[in-house]
């Protein structure tokens, strides 16, 4: 779907009528996307399917659908995606996948916290709210209005926010199993040590 979506925001999508249908076509997509792969995680779980080129697969699409979404409206919707906010976004996804190999590299994994889900979603609604506030400022039902560029700026900058502290708390939960395994290594060797020297 990332093609498809990069392709339907860029200027050569043909279908760019005055009503909005480019902006709808990217929303509707990515969100069917984001939806997608909640499922495909949960039937894999569910059917007891995890393979390993699964568990490799699944975080790195949500990686690049995410860099490909914030690259593409840093071009397309400057106002609200500036350039520092898609890189301190996309540093993060970069600095959590190195912790995981590492972790993994060590024998251990770093369960996702609550705040790394909330993320997620917050993502999902930024990159929406963004997409759709390239083509309207404000929605008005009448006597209610719904301030979409408001909500697509805001919601970025949460974004941010919590894509930090949940970077910060991620590095927390690392560092302590990492100093954990250290810990335990280091036991294992001088116990070796000594067994070995007590054999002489």
């Amino acid at each position: 779907m990332i093609p498809v979506f990069l392709w339907i925001l860029s200027p050569h999508y043909l279908w760019q009528g005055p009503h909005g249908e480019q902006e709808i076509a990217a929303a509707v997509l990515f969100i069917l996307a984001s939806i997608t792969d909640g499922v495909d995680g949960y039937l894999a779980r569910r059917h007891n399917q995890i393979t390993t080129m699964g568990m490799l697969l699944d975080p790195l699409a949500d990686k690049v659908m995410v860099t490909a979404a914030l690259i593409a409206l840093v071009g397309y919707n400057p106002g609200v995606v500036k350039v520092w906010i898609a890189v301190v976004i996309i540093s993060r996804e970069f600095l959590i996948s190195g912790l995981r190999s590492i972790a993994s590299s060590e024998g251990f994994t770093v369960q996702a916290s609550d705040l790394g889900k909330l993320k997620t979603v917050i993502q999902i609604v930024s990159v929406v709210s963004a997409i759709l506030a390239h083509r309207w400022y404000e929605w008005h039902f009448g006597f209610i209005i719904i301030p979409v560029h408001w909500f697509a700026v805001t919601a970025i900058y949460y974004t941010v926010l919590v894509s930090t502290v949940s970077a910060v708390d991620y590095f927390i939960g690392f560092w302590k199993k990492i100093d954990h395994a250290s810990k335990d290594r280091r036991k294992t060797f001088v116990l070796s040590r000594n067994k070995k020297a007590e054999a002489k």
